[in-house]
């Protein structure tokens, strides 16, 4: 038993003592708050009203009849998520758990334009909705993750260089058409570094999430929260000068940019140079697990010049550990092994002492899994939970 907490008062403060699914009577809440046992017993019901709470059975009864416990119901409403890419969509239903009850991965062109795609995401949740029992008023947000920037406060795009038409639309407005719940919508690295964090790092309270495929960009969990930025640009990796002497021309405009050295377009060219065959980032993973002695070089030398980036973010984030995910992190060891390599040999052992660099845990549904973790923090907050009870006590007073 914790000591009291006599500083919660609102119905959404008492929600967060509930979350851990765990199961406390009204007699634990009241002694963990302060709160008298009239004033617990309100807010518990409040609670339940809004179905983000239920009965976990009873406790142990000291005589008479045993106190019901009462716990977070993650299974009342569910969560839309969807993880953009330049050619594909990962799109999911999960509970208030984030636990999945649906995801199916499609094609789609994002060049195609916001209300082509948005819709075509619209029909695939309500097709996964109706297949899984549930309503669209069972919904209590929707997660997207976008390949480009993004302006979190607004969730409109800002100036993608990969989404022709995108800039600066109002994609929340859009799919508030079809659902009537917020829509938060992020950069795809930033909802991979939440996706990875929620799902395999949460005592890790510094992180950084590396993802390297086409291009190359981070997302930044510091003391475990998402750190995106005053204008939503952190973690643009992609565009931080090598440390190499490179003169290669960088689709930015610049010269011997990160991503121009070692991302996969920039290794796959390299390979064709030297007679093979290689187009894609996958063909460049493929000629790697075939143990093409060339393709092998070049993806550990990529992965140096990685090291050498981020052994600067080392020393200035000083992360406890280094995710590294994307498609060409499917090449494994030889990647990370550059990485590693100059990190370790450029930090100072003050910061390293304790950095792990790991291959991502989520692979290919990190950036779903954060879209979903990214709502669940947001509608479950205390003052989400008290707005949609003051919300529902409005609407009741004006029946």
């Amino acid at each position: 038993m914790t000591a009291s907490r006599p500083g919660i008062l609102a119905s959404g403060d008492l929600f967060q003592l509930l979350r851990d699914g765990g199961g406390r009577t009204r007699s634990e809440l009241a002694e963990l708050t302060g709160l008298a046992r009239s004033t617990i017993a309100t807010r518990v019901d409040e609670l339940i009203a809004l179905g983000l709470v239920s009965s976990a059975g009873e406790a142990r009864s000291s005589g008479g009849r045993p106190p019901t416990r009462f716990a977070f119901d993650p299974h009342s409403r569910v969560v839309l998520a969807a993880d953009l890419g330049a050619t594909h969509a990962t799109v999911a239903i999960t509970d208030l758990g984030a636990q999945s009850i649906g995801e199916v991965t499609e094609p789609i062109e994002i060049a195609d334009g916001p209300k082509k795609v948005l819709t075509r995401l619209h029909e695939i949740w309500s097709t996964m909705l109706d297949g899984a029992g549930r309503r669209v008023d069972e919904v209590a947000g929707v997660g997207i993750g976008v390949p480009g920037p993004v302006e979190f406060a607004t969730g409109q795009p800002r100036n993608p260089p990969i989404m022709p038409g995108w800039d600066g639309f109002d994609i929340p407005a859009f799919i508030g058409e079809y659902v009537s719940a917020p829509v938060l919508v992020d950069n795809d690295v930033n909802l991979m570094a939440l996706g990875e964090f929620d799902e395999g790092w949460r005592d890790e309270r510094h992180l950084l999430f590396v993802k390297i495929a086409t291009g190359i960009g981070a997302g930044i969990v510091a003391d475990g929260r998402l750190n995106r930025g005053a204008q939503g640009s952190a973690g643009d990796l992609g565009h931080v000068r090598s440390l190499g002497n490179s003169q290669t021309e960088c689709t930015c405009g610049n010269v011997g940019c990160l991503e121009a050295v070692a991302a996969g377009p920039a290794i796959a060219a390299r390979l064709r140079a030297r007679g093979l065959e290689a187009h894609s980032t996958a063909d460049v993973v493929d000629l790697v697990r075939a143990g093409n002695s060339a393709a092998l070089q070049e993806v550990r030398q990529a992965g140096r010049e990685i090291g050498g980036v981020l052994a600067t973010c080392v020393n200035l984030l000083n992360p406890s550990v280094i995710v590294i995910g994307g498609r060409l992190a499917d090449a494994g060891e030889h990647l990370l092994a550059g990485v590693r390599e100059v990190v370790y040999h450029r930090s100072p052992p003050l910061a390293t002492q304790h950095l792990r660099i790991s291959p991502s845990h989520t692979g290919s549904r990190a950036g779903v899994r954060g879209a979903s973790a990214m709502v669940i923090q947001s509608v479950l907050s205390p003052e989400s939970v008290d707005a949609l009870l003051e919300r529902q006590a409005l609407l009741a007073a004006a029946r």
